[in-house]
């Protein structure tokens, strides 16, 4: 029968989603479009208000993932320990790309309820993973204006000022810095953070030093 003349909600779809399985795997499984089946559960749900907490049940308690697909997180979770940072959609790197799909793909899973538990249990040791695209997009900034400030100092330029400044290159950078010294001196400042700025740009707390009249 057609799916679109099946009678809503259809009882075995409901059966696949009360077993854990997504939208999209029904649809897969069934030849149907995933918003005709979700048309079927909006409707199985209101008749139902406990199948919403089965589903997530179902879907908590089994692992369904091979040995090579834990073998990924494995990887990427390697990755953003010794990056300190998560990976980027927009790199240059074809494989740096491809752990940020994945990781994007584990986000949406997260946020319908639906992440495999081996990926929930593995994944809650990197801190901050499920955070929104705003906070991925904040922190893959960070990391372009730190590696913006050392090419700037690798050009000959002394450091960056936020008053007084030449450019607006050096106004960008020079706040950017400015607000780094500032959340080292409260403590605010993630320490994979201090340490990337220790490596990359040393004495970036002291700062800028030619031109400052001598103490007395």
């Amino acid at each position: 029968m057609d799916s679109k003349l099946r009678r809503a909600p259809d009882a075995e779809w409901v059966l696949m989603f009360r077993l854990g399985l997504s939208r999209k795997r029904i649809a897969e499984l069934v030849g149907a479009e995933p918003a005709t089946v979700g048309y079927h559960l909006v409707i199985a749900r209101r008749q139902d208000p406990g199948l919403e907490a089965e589903h997530l049940a179902s879907a908590r308690t089994k692992s369904r993932r091979s040995p090579v697909d834990l073998a990924r997180m494995q990887e990427i979770i390697s990755w953003v320990t010794d990056e300190g940072r998560f990976p980027r959609d927009r790199s240059g790197d074809k494989g740096e790309r491809s752990m940020a799909r994945w990781l994007s793909a584990r986000r949406r899973e997260a946020a319908e309820g639906t992440l495999d538990p081996a990926y929930n249990q593995g994944l809650a040791h990197v801190p901050g993973w499920t955070g929104t695209h705003r906070e991925m997009a904040d922190e893959a900034r960070w990391h372009d204006r730190l590696a913006e400030l050392a090419a700037f100092l690798e050009e000959g330029h002394d450091w960056p000022r936020h008053h007084h400044y030449d450019s607006e290159r050096e106004h960008t950078l020079g706040v950017w810095i400015h607000t780094q010294r500032y959340k080292r001196r409260r403590g605010d400042l993630e320490p994979v953070k201090v340490n990337l700025l220790d490596t990359t740009v040393p004495a970036w707390q002291t700062g800028r030093t030619r031109g400052r009249p001598p103490r007395r």
